[in-house]
């Protein structure tokens, strides 16, 4: 008998403690959910749909210069004579490696977002002079 009241209280806190922890689970969602946003006067976000296709001035300013700027990992630099026997095998080939990725450079550079459209016109904002 003695085991089997053991038994019964085991279950009644298991259940209990069960019961309670999903309670606890919506009080916490309620105490951690957001409770309001920030607005700063004039400031206007715009997606790229909305104003269209980024330069290749603008993609290379904000995503290509920090390697294509600096050389960092062996990358060409705008205007540098290493684009030459790049532009060689092709401008299809050069656009392929970049929305791909070849050696250190990871796939569509730093521009996760960036169409081929926008990375072909850094290439040619690049290679400007080759």
């Amino acid at each position: 008998m003695k085991k089997l009241t053991m038994a019964i209280a085991l279950l009644l806190v298991t259940l209990g403690v069960n019961a309670s922890s999903e309670s606890d689970k919506a009080d916490i969602a309620k105490r951690i959910a957001p409770i309001g946003q920030v607005y700063v006067a004039g400031a206007v976000v715009a997606s790229a749909d909305a104003s269209g296709p980024r330069s290749g001035e603008k993609v290379y300013q904000t995503s290509c210069f920090a390697c294509h700027g600096t050389g960092a990992l062996d990358a060409p630099k705008k205007g540098d004579p290493a684009w030459k026997p790049r532009l060689e095998q092709g401008f299809d080939i050069l656009l392929k490696h970049a929305v791909e990725g070849i050696r250190n450079m990871p796939a569509k550079g730093t521009c996760a977002d960036c169409s081929e459209d926008e990375l072909a016109a850094a290439i040619k904002f690049m290679t400007e002079g080759v």
